[in-house]
């Protein structure tokens, strides 16, 4: 019997073929397989890509799996599944679909614990709680408009907030200006139009011409200038910000573990320590856990939807033996 994991993110998309007991026994990895940012048909190529990639090894067919989870970001679990279900039917498999959110695989990912709690700062940002098992509760993650507090997407918005007031001669100079004017290929230097710089007048038609979420491209600016006065404090409110989002979900119940997930907690430094520091304040000390992807909780997700107790011991054998699959 094998079950099948799915990591599909909107950039790239990680299955994982294990048997029952834990051992990774194949691993494929291919483009975005998220259907709302890479398009129905694009994403289910690509989740396909990742399977065939991921059978080859053990010389399985889709007709020898009974289990597949899907492990994708919370809005894309739920609608139709057709998009999915339809083409792996078509390649063989009669199993079992299931799809969870990729927070809870990014928990499973770090622990085997049926209780504790999962964050994940990348472009979105959003912490989960979870009992026996399943999410029970979630803050944030309601994207740029209405959330994403400390997200990378957030960071990114708050350098080139920042930068536009030096600029303007509403904020402190700061090292940032050149890092982003830099990154966009905008001149330091110029004439003034309107008595503003010109830099001001092109960082606002190029920042204009990005979607919102493309922002989240200058959050490695506010790392690269952690030393700059503007940079820490924007580093500081992130932490600080997610240390909120942290203590809306945490019940003194549950004490841990945490695993944290996401480019921006992958960072040394700020705004991890702080946060530390920030939850430590209020008697809140979880044991921490980093995470690079949800791969490994997408695949014990699986073991779990097939009837396993995904124990300590199936937690250890997926990572282990994946480690040497990748």
């Amino acid at each position: 019997m094998y079950l099948l994991g799915l990591d599909a993110g909107g950039t790239s998309t990680r299955a994982t073929l294990v048997t029952a007991d834990g051992t990774c026994v194949g691993y494929g990895r291919a483009g975005g397989g998220n259907p709302i940012s890479s398009g129905p048909e694009h994403a289910a190529s690509e989740v396909l890509s990742a399977i065939s990639a991921a059978l080859q090894p053990a010389g399985a067919a889709l007709s020898d799996v009974r289990v597949i989870v899907s492990a994708m970001a919370g809005s894309s679990t739920h609608g139709p599944q057709d998009w999915l279900r339809d083409p792996l039917v078509e390649g063989g498999f009669s199993g079992r679909l299931v799809f969870h959110s990729d927070l809870l695989a990014t928990y499973f990912s770090g622990t085997f614990s049926p209780d504790g709690y999962a964050m994940v700062s990348g472009t979105g940002a959003a912490v989960i709680r979870v009992r026996d098992g399943a999410i029970e509760a979630t803050a944030d993650g309601l994207g740029w408009l209405l959330g994403d507090r400390g997200s990378g997407y957030w960071i990114g918005h708050q350098v080139v907030l920042a930068v536009a007031a030096a600029l303007d001669s509403r904020g402190p100079a700061t090292q940032l200006t050149r890092l982003l004017l830099d990154a966009l290929g905008i001149a330091a230097t110029g004439p003034l139009e309107q008595g503003r710089p010109a830099a001001l007048g092109a960082l606002i038609s190029a920042v204009y011409a990005l979607r919102p979420v493309q922002l989240a491209r200058f959050a490695p600016l506010a790392f690269q200038a952690a030393g700059d006065p503007e940079a820490a404090r924007i580093l500081s409110d992130a932490a600080d910000h997610l240390a909120h989002t942290v203590r809306a979900v945490a019940t003194p119940a549950i004490t841990g573990p945490l695993v944290m997930g996401g480019s921006v907690l992958a960072q040394a430094g700020n705004p991890v320590a702080r946060l530390k520091e920030q939850l430590a304040a209020t008697g809140f000390a979880p044991a921490i856990t980093h995470v690079s992807d949800g791969a490994v909780g997408s695949a014990m997700l699986a073991v779990r939807e097939s009837g396993v107790d995904a124990g300590e011991d199936i937690f250890r054998a997926i990572t282990q033996s994946m480690a040497m699959q990748r």
